[in-house]
């Protein structure tokens, strides 16, 4: 092993599946940090981490470089703020971008047909009948989405009431597959891959990606049932630090795309 070769810690994935990336477990025994200073170096245009000046590798063995200097700067942090031990759990940016080089740059085509099918059934389309308190949290949290898949990109989605299936216009899966494909960097579309799925809604994600709604907004959204029943039924130790791990990927997600540069 290369002293910048960070496959030891960071799972190589089979499939291009930003989500498992960014959510890979740490080893039971957290390797050695091996280097002092964390840094940028810019050749041919991309932007690479270097451990003590070596240039990092990704689990697949390529160069971990990215397209801005932000983004590199962002990666940097992350390995200067290891302590002894290098812990992947704190490192979730790292790990977005490792899935992007290894898994979703050869793929594309694959992560953007996943994000596709969550158009089908996205979290937005599914309302309460009652309570009334719900009914309208949910209204006033999802109606804007869907109001902007409309008049941005001419889908119009069907609503449904419980949890049957409902069977969605294929012009409008279509006109959010084209959004989608639009997205071009690998970057960004593992991140917006990663934001979908912590999320459940393909709308929620796009909407926050295309600054309709801020990310406090965005993930608060995407939990209205979920905070409905702490609400009710008070809150749960275990269900509020998984959140809080969900929500500090979600949040790395969103940070990776801006600073990819969609």
């Amino acid at each position: 092993m290369t002293m910048t070769d960070s496959r030891d810690w960071f799972p190589s994935e089979e499939e291009p599946n930003p989500m498992r990336a960014a959510q890979a477990g740490m080893k039971p025994t957290l390797p050695k940090r091996f280097y002092k200073d964390a840094g940028v170096e810019e050749r041919e245009g991309l932007f690479h981490l270097t451990l003590d000046g070596r240039t990092a590798k990704t689990p697949g063995k390529q160069a971990l470089a990215v397209p801005s200097r932000a983004l590199a700067e962002a990666l940097a942090e992350e390995w200067q703020g290891q302590g002894g031990e290098i812990d992947p759990s704190t490192m979730p940016i790292t790990r977005i971008v490792n899935s992007a080089i290894d898994g979703v740059s050869p793929r594309q085509a694959e992560v953007v047909d996943d994000l596709v099918r969550y158009a089908g059934s996205d979290l937005v389309y599914y309302r309460a009948g009652e309570p009334e308190r719900l009914a309208k949290s949910q209204d006033e949290a999802w109606s804007p989405v869907l109001d902007w898949a409309r008049d941005i990109h001419g889908a119009r989605f069907a609503l449904g009431e419980g949890v049957m299936h409902v069977t969605q216009p294929d012009e409008a899966i279509a006109a959010i597959r084209g959004a989608i494909e639009g997205i071009g960097s690998p970057f960004a579309l593992a991140a917006l891959h990663v934001m979908t799925t912590l999320s459940g809604s393909v709308l929620i994600a796009l909407a926050h990606a295309a600054e309709q709604m801020d990310v406090d907004r965005a993930w608060a959204a995407a939990h209205v049932d979920e905070l409905y029943q702490e609400s009710v039924w008070g809150e749960d130790y275990e269900a509020m630090e998984r959140r809080r791990r969900r929500e500090a990927d979600f949040r790395a997600a969103s940070m990776v795309y801006r600073l990819a540069g969609a």
